[in-house]
């Protein structure tokens, strides 16, 4: 896989969602083959100011993204957004953060280990 993307610091969520991470996936051909034939349906509630819910689509290694809640999500992604920058930034490591309660998760762990392939 290449080496990790980072986003710039002050990307707003809705384009990190939106338009960054289906970009960021689709030009890493090794990323797509890694996420195979993973289908499934992420939800990201961000709290605080800037935030809101995104819905991050996996399908055969596609990746989408959409503003909104998803009706149903295979995983559920809680966390406010200052501890979202962090770890986009790689200040905190994901299982820092569930260790100090910022980061809650919610359904299908197993997809939570797949959760790098998708953001980085």
């Amino acid at each position: 896989m290449a080496e990790r993307a980072v986003p710039p610091p002050d990307i707003a969520p809705a384009e990190f969602f939106t338009r960054w991470i289906p970009e960021t996936v689709e030009r890493d051909a090794q990323r797509r083959r890694r996420l195979g034939a993973t289908d499934a349906v992420l939800a990201f509630e961000l709290e605080g100011p800037g935030g809101g819910c995104f819905t991050v689509s996996v399908r055969h290694g596609a990746v989408s993204g959409a503003e909104g809640e998803p009706p149903q999500a295979d995983l559920r992604v809680r966390l406010d957004v200052a501890t979202w920058r962090q770890l986009n930034s790689g200040e905190l490591s994901a299982p820092e953060a569930l260790l100090r309660r910022r980061l809650h998760l919610q359904g299908n762990l197993a997809l939570a280990i797949k959760l790098h392939l998708i953001l980085g």
